[in-house]
């Protein structure tokens, strides 16, 4: 008697148990008609916050791929059993050539490229499609605000045409997704759920096409819209035109969701995709055998009877695979299908009762809490109080220091004379200029020299005038100047030419007498050093010496131009109708320095003006006035005049002037 009240509850236990677990997976099966949503449980990054998520079963990779997973594994081992006991030995030998041929050539299958490219593209449409399912929100406000009337029939007019909106999404959306399908099976369930009437039922079908006809009740909207326009119940033709560009809209959106079902994504690019993932891993059902270690093939040192990482890779690689298979077609029944259901369900109450019975009803208008606050700040809770301790972006340029010398404003006349003055310019001359002051030059005589002469050329640039070529003679070379009067490339600070004209004044001033290149041999015994130092020291005395002359006698003559400092260039050369009362054969060059270019401390030229303006030349003089004499004592660079009358010598960068 006891026996038998044990055996009847634990009978008793026992369907309890498995009533309980029948209800327990009913409901899970009813939950998994939503869409999986886990956006909360990841609003915050934290330490392996993804790693939470691995522990749900609906909508996961591991309910999606167990099936596949397991038959994989299954077919591995029955291969794996029948090579280490079934085959002879020299079947064996053979099994093994075939799985070192197939995993080496397995690597050959594009798995990553192609399925990153699918699974891209049809994530893509996934979304669009969703963004495609009709939402009546902007109709019904639109609608409410427009078609006036709180009577019956402007009641009826209301709830009639967005009546008609409800029905267009639900004939579409019973068109592509199969849950919809399932709810609303044939047109009978359609007139019962309200949607439609049986009067309208019969005009429906009355309507033979041979297509969708999910578009007319929007042309009955249509024609409700121009009666209530006609009745007056929409004001102007403006709300009418507004309602029915958001009726255009909601209708173009039922036809891009009839199109995505009828146009897939193209077979042979899944079809591709399929063979390459199946495929491959066929091939690695043989490859990817562990083998005998005793035959000492490469790579098999090991035998670990379960591939782990090939598992890993199957896991992975139809994982992705199977997200495409569930993503190609969202209307589904899947767990991240979308609840279209759902949809219909929230869209046709909200619709509702946004024209029928929220139309007209307000509440009371009353001053807000900040009616008198120029500052509204609403208040913050303790959990939200860090917020107030963040300054307010003001833009990324904010906070951005300037120097005070670049604040200032610059005047007009200055800016239009710089932009002039830059397009006249060569635009290679502003990185020449830079790399004449920065860079060293050969010598330190030179180097000198024509960086203090640059900067007279450039301060002398803005002369009142310069002098023609003034020659007794009509021959034109006399005005031209050779390629070897041409200036160093340390002196070129503009791209225009420098012009030098020389006058022999009829007076008892001394012409320029001599150059030398050098006062002396040089000494075998100095070193280069000291033999430089002494011949700058010796310039630098005698460039003195010359420039005490100068103020002298621009003292003793007034009106006379004052005296020129020497030149450190070399001279030009002699041209074949020249008549120099001296010849360059009469010219001691006793240096091995070209840079130490000596002069005599009597002599002297007439320089008239040495600037840097385009050269002119015309056939008649024509007088400059003289540039002053400052106080500086740095010399400027002079081109000797070898004693002709009346000559002028242009010197250039790199080109050659023709005086005509």
């Amino acid at each position: 008697m006891f026996s038998l009240s044990l055996a009847h509850l634990s009978l008793a236990v026992s369907s309890k148990q498995l009533f309980f677990f029948f209800l327990f997976w009913r409901l899970v099966d009813l939950l998994s008609l939503m869409t999986v949503t886990y956006t909360a449980r990841v609003a915050n990054a934290r330490f392996c916050g993804f790693s939470k998520l691995l522990w749900a079963w609906k909508g996961s990779i591991y309910k999606v791929l167990y099936k596949e997973f397991l038959a994989f594994f299954a077919m591995y081992t029955a291969i794996s059993i029948t090579y280490r006991f079934f085959l002879y030995d020299d079947q064996k030998r053979y099994f093994e050539k075939l799985a070192i041929y197939c995993n080496h050539y397995a690597s050959l299958i594009p798995m990553s490229f192609v399925l990153g490219f699918y699974v891209t593209l049809v994530v893509n449409r996934w979304w669009n499609q969703y963004t495609s399912i009709p939402l009546p929100d902007r109709l019904m406000c639109v609608l409410s605000g427009g078609l006036q009337g709180s009577d019956e029939r402007g009641r009826l007019l209301r709830r009639t045409m967005m009546r008609y909106a409800s029905l267009s999404a639900l004939l579409i959306l019973r068109s592509v997704s199969t849950a919809v399908f399932k709810r609303f099976p044939t047109m009978d369930h359609v007139v019962e759920a309200g949607f439609m009437t049986r009067d309208e039922r019969k005009k429906f079908e009355g309507l033979h096409s041979p297509y969708n006809k999910y578009w007319i009740p929007c042309v009955w909207f249509t024609n409700l819209a121009a009666m209530a326009r006609c009745e007056g119940r929409i004001k102007d033709n403006h709300t009418l035109k507004l309602l029915l560009e958001e009726l255009n809209a909601f209708r173009g959106k039922c036809s891009m969701l009839f199109h995505y079902d009828m146009i897939s994504v193209p077979l042979v690019y899944t079809q591709v995709v399929t063979l390459a993932v199946y495929s491959f891993f066929l091939v690695c059902l043989i490859g990817r055998q562990f083998l005998d270690p005793s035959q000492g093939y490469p790579g098999h040192d090991l035998d670990l009877y379960v591939p782990i990482f090939t598992l890993l890779q199957f896991f992975f690689y139809a994982g992705w695979l199977k997200v495409a298979e569930q993503l190609i077609n969202p209307f589904g029944e899947d767990d991240d299908d979308f609840e279209t259901n759902w949809l219909i369900d929230r869209n046709f109450q909200v619709s509702m009762m946004a024209v029928d019975e929220m139309y007209g009803d307000l509440p009371m208008m009353e001053r807000d809490r900040y009616w008198n606050d120029s500052n509204p700040r609403p208040p913050y809770t303790a959990a939200t109080l860090f917020v107030l301790r963040k300054p307010s972006f003001q833009g990324s340029t904010f906070d951005m220091a300037i120097p005070k010398e670049e604040m200032h404003f610059q005047p007009l006349e200055d800016i239009a004379e710089n932009l002039e003055e830059s397009g006249t310019r060569h635009p290679n001359m502003a990185l020449f200029n830079r790399l004449l002051n920065s860079a060293p030059s050969p010598t330190g005589l030179m180097g000198g020299a024509l960086r203090r002469t640059s900067a007279q050329l450039q301060r002398q640039r803005h002369s009142p005038g310069i002098d023609q070529c003034n020659s007794d003679d009509e021959d034109e070379d006399s005005c031209k100047i050779g390629k070897a009067g041409s200036l160093p490339s340390g002196l070129g600070q503009e791209t225009q030419s420098t012009v030098c004209s020389f006058r022999d004044e009829k007076s008892a001033r001394t012409p320029l007498l001599e150059i030398q290149f050098g006062s002396e041999q040089d000494r075998p015994g100095e070193q280069p050093a000291i033999k430089e130092r002494k011949e700058l020291s010796r310039v630098e005395s005698k460039c003195n010496e010359e420039h005490q002359i100068g103020e002298e006698e621009g003292k003793g003559e007034s009106g006379e131009t004052t005296r020129a400092p020497v030149s450190l260039l070399p001279p030009p050369p002699k041209s074949s109708r020249e008549k120099s009362s001296r010849p360059y054969s009469s010219i001691p060059i006793t240096s091995s320095h070209p840079s130490a270019l000596l002069f005599h401390p009597a002599a002297h030229s007439s320089l008239e003006l040495c600037s840097s303006q385009p050269a002119i030349s015309h056939n008649k003089a024509v007088s400059t006035p003289k540039p002053p004499l400052g106080g500086n004592k740095m010399s400027f660079l002079t081109v000797p005049s070898f004693s002709e009358p009346q000559r002028f010598r242009s010197v250039s960068m790199g080109s050659e002037l023709t005086g005509s």
